[in-house]
């Protein structure tokens, strides 16, 4: 490539228009205008969230990282952008899937779903959220089997919790063969993060709704497992089975697999309440 070699990026004097773009759009104001070209402010490769926006909003693929460069790049096509009423239908048609079929996820189409779904926005581009999968059938019973031990513990200390959250009915229904923790799911996907980052909740929850809505994609499914996540963080005969890093919470937790029904419309949900703010 034909430029300047700079500390943190690369420019291709032949294609770069000096439109200053790359600069404007910079979230951390690293990048500078100058008559030669865009440069690096002091201090920039430090401060650089590693983002990549300068790559991707350059209309000429004259700007590259040291880490990244526009071949490297997936390139956005206006064939596949969405329109409003595409975006309604995809957006609206998501199910939550509690039935699903006796055959297991194969690891390359969960894990291709995964890499669409780590496309998700974390704070300052971090990307801290971590993935702990379970998809041994013997494995899941197993975590089952804590959640309703967990619920056996609540209902004889804190009967009134037990009561707001139906556990005295599914701890009968488990007793009777019936799964209503983990649904017979042939996995679970625990999305966790360290404890050192006040993001790490927001940024698992979304990582797990991209997770949720990109899976339909490959053919499969999901629903929250909430009360597995309550459960791992409370109760720690599950913390140990699950052997998480310390000093590391689990902030959500997908059940997955190839859904046993199909869905043929898309129910009405409550409109928005919604207020503007006068000043």
């Amino acid at each position: 490539m034909k430029g300047m070699q700079m500390t943190l990026f690369n420019i291709d004097d032949e294609k770069c228009d000096k439109d200053g773009i790359c600069a404007i759009e910079c979230p951390a104001h690293i990048i500078e205008m100058t008559g030669a070209g865009p440069v690096p402010k002091p201090g920039a490769r430090e401060i650089c969230i590693q983002c990549g926006h300068c790559v991707a909003v350059c209309p000429k693929a004259a700007f590259s990282l040291e880490f990244l460069s526009p071949d490297q790049c997936m390139p956005i096509e206006k064939k596949y952008q969405l329109s409003a009423s595409h975006t309604e239908h995809f957006l609206r048609s998501r199910r939550s899937v509690r039935r699903y079929k006796d055959k297991a996820v194969p690891k390359d189409l969960f894990e291709k779903a995964l890499t669409v779904a780590c496309s998700a926005p974390t704070a300052s581009n971090r990307q801290i959220v971590r993935w702990h999968v379970i998809n041994r059938k013997k494995d899941i019973v197993k975590i089952g089997a804590h959640v309703i031990d967990w619920m056996r513990y609540v209902s004889k200390t804190h009967p009134q919790v037990a009561q707001a959250y139906n556990m005295e009915n599914l701890i009968r229904e488990w007793d009777n063969g019936v799964d209503r923790i983990c649904r017979d799911a042939p996995q679970l996907v625990f999305a966790y993060a360290s404890d050192e980052f006040a993001s790490a909740a927001a940024d698992c929850h979304i990582s797990l709704a991209y997770l949720e809505l990109a899976l339909p994609g490959f053919g499969l499914g999901s629903c929250w497992a909430g009360y597995v996540n309550t459960a791992a963080n409370h109760w720690p005969d599950l913390a140990g089975e699950l052997k998480l890093p310390e000093k590391h919470t689990c902030h959500g937790v997908l059940m997955v697999g190839f859904p046993k029904l199909k869905y043929y419309r898309a129910p009405q949900r409550n409109s928005p309440d919604i207020s503007y703010h006068a000043g």
